[in-house]
């Protein structure tokens, strides 16, 4: 019986070791799936359009100041940079839609919509952030993007930073709108001290080389 038990323990801890062996192989693959994350309105697909236009010349999606204007997973495959000492990482580009604990179709109303068209926009926003934390799964990498002029606090969800925590994702996050005089980076250093933050203006390029430098420890 006692020589059962140790057969099932070294079992147990050879499927252990062999699980994170693939989960590290998987993680060290050459083409990775890169997931843009975060609130809505913070910059996400003007930090998509920017990446694709540096690499590939082309936007990736429609920027909008409507919240929720991204309502579905866009996707930019095959997107190959490289940093200042010449190495290169190719990768699988996910916008995914703002995450929002509430999505009211009053709130479109007010940016202008009729009340039908309000109620159709709000059902398929809410769909949006199912789906993007779906999609979580698929990630090798998370960028969250969060505007700098606002309160880091109310920007991100907790469930998501916990998800993302409990799946060993690596995580960068962009203090995006650096460019706007109400930024401050400090508060969302502060508010998230146990990752690294870089400081960008998605809008107009600021600092980017530093953010494309910065994404090599995480998706390499």
């Amino acid at each position: 019986m006692a020589g059962f038990k140790k057969w099932e323990y070294m079992t147990n801890i050879f499927k252990a070791f062999f699980n994170k062996f693939l989960k590290n192989l998987f993680r060290k693959k050459k083409h990775i799936k890169l997931g843009l994350y975060g609130p809505p309105n913070g910059g996400k697909t003007t930090l998509a359009n920017r990446i694709c236009q540096d690499w590939l010349g082309e936007d990736m999606g429609s920027v909008s100041n409507i919240a929720h204007e991204t309502r579905e997973i866009q996707i930019k495959e095959q997107i190959s940079i490289k940093n200042d000492e010449g190495k290169e990482i190719s990768f699988n580009l996910v916008d995914t839609p703002g995450i929002a604990t509430k999505i009211d179709f009053e709130d479109f109303i007010k940016s202008g919509m009729k009340e039908k068209e309000a109620k159709i926009r709000a059902k398929e926003a809410t769909k949006g952030v199912i789906d993007a934390i779906k999609w979580l799964d698929e990630m090798d990498t998370i960028i969250i993007v969060l505007d700098s002029t606002q309160d880091p606090y109310s920007q991100v969800n907790i469930t998501i930073i916990g998800n993302l925590a409990a799946r060993e994702i690596p995580v960068l996050i962009v203090a995006n709108k650096v460019d706007l005089k109400k930024a401050d980076i400090k508060k969302i250093e502060a508010a998230f001290p146990q990752y690294e933050i870089v400081g960008i203006s998605a809008k107009y390029g600021d600092n980017v080389n530093e953010f494309y430098n910065a994404l090599f420890k995480y998706a390499s």
